[in-house]
């Protein structure tokens, strides 16, 4: 397993970080997620990685902040919209989080109807 001071392939480190995450070694997991973002500050699954480990930990604004900046990375992700949703739903946030869940949806059927159905 890569330690974030190795000299490590990105997509290592974050594999190693969805492994760590999924041993609720989150701390452990962060840094793995975080040394991801050092070496790209863009890289979208280092940072749904962290959302997700801010999640586990209750930190519901911090998994907002970062599923936000998905979103703003990329408008159309569905995927983002729909995590989005989630914490808005997780902190109480209903409306913020039907919000969200709506603009999934209509993505959604943007991809449907211009026949990207994988």
């Amino acid at each position: 397993m890569a330690s974030p001071g190795d000299d490590k392939d990105i997509e290592q480190l974050f594999y190693d970080g969805c492994d760590l995450h999924g041993e609720r070694r989150y701390d452990e997991a962060m840094a793995c997620f975080e040394a991801c973002l050092e070496l790209d500050s863009d890289y979208r699954d280092a940072l749904l990685g962290k959302a997700m480990v801010y999640m586990e930990r209750g930190e519901m604004d911090d998994a907002i902040g970062m599923a936000l900046r998905l979103v703003e990375l990329d408008p159309d992700d569905i995927l983002a919209q729909t995590n989005l949703s989630m914490f808005y739903q997780r902190a109480g946030r209903i409306e913020e989080a039907e919000t969200a869940g709506a603009a999934a949806k209509m993505l959604d059927w943007k991809r449907q109807l211009s026949g990207e159905d994988d």
